[in-house]
């Protein structure tokens, strides 16, 4: 394995794109450093990019597929942000896509085994490279199927957290993409919040959260996936683009009754400003989740 600082002397055997470090001077990368092994395979290939996550680690995406986005950014950070006083041991991430919400949760608790769930073969294949990359696969892994299955996650129970960013339109209510993954990964091909609900009420350790995103119109549908799923909607917050917008998506915490507080609703989070720059709120989230910040 060699460090990060070494790494980028191996990226001539890229035959994709390596984006380049954009960070402020002085800024100094938070959190473990990647251990990225002398492989080709984990080098983006032809229509693939190398892109900088949290602190020093990356992600392989698709040029022309699904890339990481803010609700990935803001469940990950949801989600650390309630075990940041009891780092958990395992966790699972369900319909992990590329890897973005493992990765994130992978880099916040170092100490982790954490389990990716994806039934897309090009996700599966860019996260499970994407880990190795960063030298994590001896931790964390990707399991190919459907979530659905219980068969799919045997073994994972008594995770210690749960997450997942379930598509948010059914079948049928719009026009799907034809890029590469980009039909799963915003209609419910394999299932919506529901279905989600559900995986994680078999996988979850008593006292442990579920913590996932949805569009902010679906509230009444993650109150009820919750309750079919025995698990109780504890908090939720709206995600507002830009000051003076409607919200765009929402994030929520599900847990089983017995370990449930209060339910909560929180204040909305604005990412962005009227005048288009990051608001103070969002550059927190942004810099607790080891991305530069320069204001």
């Amino acid at each position: 394995m060699l460090p990060a600082s070494d790494s980028d002397q191996l990226a001539p055997k890229a035959s994709g794109i390596v984006r380049p470090a954009r960070r402020p001077a002085g800024w100094v990368a938070p959190g473990p450093q990647p251990r990225t092994p002398d492989r080709e395979d984990v080098w983006p290939g032809p229509g693939e990019d190398l892109c900088y996550l949290a602190g020093d680690f990356r992600i392989l995406q698709r040029v022309d597929g699904h890339r990481w986005s803010a609700d990935d950014l803001v469940t990950a950070w949801y989600a650390i942000e309630q075990l940041r006083h009891a780092p958990p041991r395992r966790a699972v991430d369900l319909g992990c896509g590329i890897g973005t919400v493992l990765l994130f949760v992978a880099w916040a608790f170092p100490e982790a085994r954490v389990t990716g769930v994806e039934a897309q073969d090009v996700s599966f294949g860019l996260a499970r490279r994407s880990l190795a990359w960063n030298g994590v696969d001896d931790r964390c892994a990707v399991r190919f199927g459907d979530l659905r299955e219980a068969s799919t996650t045997e073994g994972l129970e008594g995770a210690e957290l749960v997450t997942g960013t379930p598509p948010y339109l059914p079948k049928g209510t719009g026009i799907e993409s034809s890029k590469v993954q980009c039909g799963p990964c915003r209609f419910e091909w394999r299932g919506g919040v529901e279905d989600y609900a559900l995986a994680a009420a078999r996988l979850l350790a008593e006292d442990a959260p579920f913590v996932g995103c949805a569009a902010s119109r679906q509230r009444p549908r993650v109150e009820a996936a919750a309750a079919g799923a025995g698990l109780v909607l504890e908090r939720y917050r709206d995600i507002v683009p830009r000051e003076g917008k409607d919200p765009l998506f929402s994030i929520y915490v599900m847990r089983r009754p017995a370990a449930a507080r209060a339910p909560e609703i929180e204040p909305p989070l604005v990412l962005r400003g009227k005048d288009g720059r990051f608001t103070a709120a969002f550059d927190e989230v942004r810099r607790v989740m080891g991305m530069p910040v320069e204001r």
